[in-house]
């Protein structure tokens, strides 16, 4: 998917949304509203690496999965959407902090995102993960404190986001848990 066409919510200054294509939101490095979920087992998280035909940061391993809600469609019907799309997996979600950032993503686009963090728990002996081969290369579980060592030592391999979401999180609390938006 090259993000052409689709229309996402962005952030105007004084706090509305207005639609947006996609891609020009990276281009121009527009706020956006995102979400990204984490899937645990425990201390592991279910990590994934990129598809190399990504439009941006491919090969690189991320969080379990990222998207952009649709124009109006909401955070946790776009994070459950996602995870279905990416990795085949359907799991309840429970909706965490909200934090921005504003990053270089390579190829001369940004991410400048309000995202919301979802997170559900599995078990991985009994999850199928069937992963989508235009979305993801490859999957794997990792100790979320051996995640961060990981990321210190080679940053090269992660994407800018997972990076940014282990300093601002270093154990990946993520927050508190929030009750779902209406």
């Amino acid at each position: 998917m090259n993000g052409g066409d689709i229309i996402i919510p962005a952030v105007a200054g004084d706090g509305s949304l207005y639609p947006v294509e996609k891609m020009q939101a990276h281009i121009d490095g527009v706020l956006h509203l995102a979400v990204s979920v984490f899937v645990f087992d425990g201390d592991l998280l279910l990590v994934q690496r990129r598809a190399a035909g990504k439009y941006h940061c491919p090969g690189l391993w991320a969080n379990s999965c990222c998207t952009h809600p649709n124009w109006n469609e909401s955070l946790e019907l776009s994070a459950a959407r996602r995870l279905r799309e990416e990795l085949g997996i359907t799991l309840p979600l429970t909706r965490h902090a909200t934090v921005e950032y504003n990053a270089p993503v390579g190829r001369g686009l940004r991410e400048h995102e309000r995202v919301t963090f979802f997170s559900g728990q599995a078990d991985r002996r009994q999850l199928e993960v069937a992963p989508a081969p235009a979305e993801v290369e490859a999957v794997d579980w990792i100790d979320r404190f051996e995640l961060r060592r990981a990321v210190l030592n080679r940053p090269e391999r992660f994407a800018p986001w997972l990076r940014i979401y282990l300093e601002l999180f270093p154990t990946l609390d993520l927050g508190q848990s929030l009750p779902a938006s209406s």
